[in-house]
């Protein structure tokens, strides 16, 4: 689904990534792991187009989408989450899901003058899928709260549930863990391996979370100074003396 093939990012004289060659089949849940600086959030953001590689070429499903912008990819199928959930905190929960399809009518002011009822049947087949995607989550109850109100692990569920809002194929998950308690991580684990199993979405997560990784994905990608430095399940990953050595700067010991 997702192929990443020799790219690189320069900023000024710092070498962020170098020379990155990766895959991420469709239908899996492949982990992105590696120390702090190791380049996975710029690799990140070059697959999701916030900037463009220095070199190098990134394809989806066989395209080369290089260089294309974020709303080009969305529409594409591709969609990133964020290590700090964005959501708009003065709004309630399901408008923060009924905001993401994009092409709605009632954007247009034309449309809006003119075919009144048009956009009312849209909006009402919106809600009920976000009403859908919220009864999935188990967030229901928090209908009507203002999203700023939720706390850290319901703004990642809120996330998520965004992305079922579009038609998405494959979705970077950048940290999911980040801040969520480990009962309500559970719960959002589970959603991730359903949304794999039973609805066909292909996901690249990055985590510092090893347990976390260890459940969720394999094959796991390992980076280091910008580049691939192995790939495997997470046994192999964890009995690796280079991704030891990658983390802790020696290898005498497993990557915990």
């Amino acid at each position: 689904m997702i192929s990443v093939r020799g790219v690189s990012k320069k900023f000024g004289g710092l070498q962020a990534v170098d020379d990155c060659t990766l895959d991420v089949a469709e239908g899996s849940l492949t982990g992105l792991i590696g120390p702090n600086g190791a380049g996975k959030s710029t690799l990140f953001n070059m697959i999701a187009g916030v900037f463009p590689p220095t070199a190098g070429k990134v394809f989806l499903d066989g395209e080369d989408v290089t260089g294309q912008k974020p709303h080009r990819l969305f529409r594409s199928g591709l969609v990133r989450t964020f290590q700090i959930a964005h959501e708009y905190a003065n709004m309630p929960v399901i408008e923060n899901l009924m905001v993401v399809p994009a092409g709605q009518q009632g954007e247009s002011l034309v449309a809006a003058l003119l075919q009144p009822g048009r956009i009312r049947s849209q909006d009402m087949a919106i809600r009920k899928r976000a009403e859908d995607v919220l009864d999935f989550l188990r967030l229901t109850p928090l209908k009507y709260e203002l999203a700023g109100n939720l706390s850290g692990g319901q703004k990642k569920l809120l996330e998520l549930g965004r992305t079922m809002m579009t038609d998405a194929r494959v979705v970077l998950l950048d940290e999911v863990g980040a801040g969520v308690n480990r009962a309500l991580l559970s719960t959002l684990t589970d959603h991730i391996e359903r949304l794999n199993r039973d609805r066909g979405y292909t996901f690249f997560v990055i985590e510092h979370d090893m347990e976390l990784i260890g459940r969720l994905c394999d094959p796991v990608i390992v980076m280091a100074q910008g580049a691939v430095l192995t790939q495997g399940t997470m046994a192999d990953i964890r009995a690796d003396k280079r991704v030891v050595e990658a983390y802790l700067g020696h290898s005498d010991q497993e990557v915990a």
